[in-house]
């Protein structure tokens, strides 16, 4: 079986070409800051319930590295299902590269659970996979909190643009949709904290929005008053 060592760097480059295909709201600079942000959130955890001496978490970092490596294979807003089966994706590619079926199997799951719109169809069906698999709280976490904040905003423009035809407008009603409510779905606590600021800085950007795209409100009358205006002065 091909171990830790040999799987990453394998993975990261098939991740890197893989997603080289989608658009940069879902690019490698995301999935390399998911990866971060969960080995950050890992280490929060861990450190925290030692400082406390309390039991420490027992999570295996390999199973969260490579479930936020590959956490967008077989995103479904990508991939053609008639062509591919996004809910073996990951795990065929990972025992193709010569990994243990179980751990192949497991990182296909977490995968599989991280989505926030498949988890609201079956919000007891998740919580039964993070009591059987407990990286995927931290995968899930790093992921949605890069649903919000700045980089968050830049993402559903850049997504509304690519994938889309909705106007600036139509992306922003995707911040009371879905964006300004993640924060109590996060499952950590380090989660938590992140997406707390994070949806701080959403309602920032939210309130400035709604401040400058005022200006579209006097369009109408100052037009209709200006016509008014040279009509007056042509017959004048």
């Amino acid at each position: 079986m091909a171990t830790a060592a040999e799987l990453v760097p394998k993975v990261e480059e098939h991740v890197r070409q893989y997603m080289s295909k989608y658009d940069a709201s879902h690019d490698f600079a995301h999935v390399k800051r998911v990866v971060h942000r969960a080995h950050i959130i890992h280490d929060k955890i861990v450190a925290d319930a030692a400082q406390k001496d309390q039991l420490v978490p027992q999570y295996d970092m390999t199973t969260i590295t490579l479930s936020a490596l590959l956490h967008d294979v077989g995103d479904r807003k990508y991939v053609d299902v008639k062509k591919e089966d996004p809910t073996t994706m990951v795990m065929t590619f990972l025992v193709g590269l010569g990994a243990d079926p179980d751990l192949a199997s497991k990182v296909q799951t977490i995968c599989s659970g991280v989505s926030h719109f498949e988890e609201m169809k079956d919000v007891q069906h998740v919580r039964n996979l993070i009591d059987q698999y407990p990286e995927l709280a931290i995968v899930q976490d790093a992921d949605r909190i890069d649903s919000i904040g700045a980089i968050g905003i830049g993402r559903v423009f850049t997504y509304g643009g690519a994938k889309t035809l909705r106007s600036m407008t139509d992306s922003m009603e995707i911040f009371d949709q879905k964006l300004l409510n993640l924060e109590p779905h996060m499952k950590t606590w380090p989660g938590r904290e992140m997406a707390h600021e994070a949806t701080q800085r959403l309602k920032i950007f939210k309130n400035w929005w709604v401040e400058e795209v005022a200006i579209e409100d006097g369009y109408e009358q100052r037009i209709t008053e200006e016509v008014s205006l040279m009509d007056g002065e042509r017959h004048g």
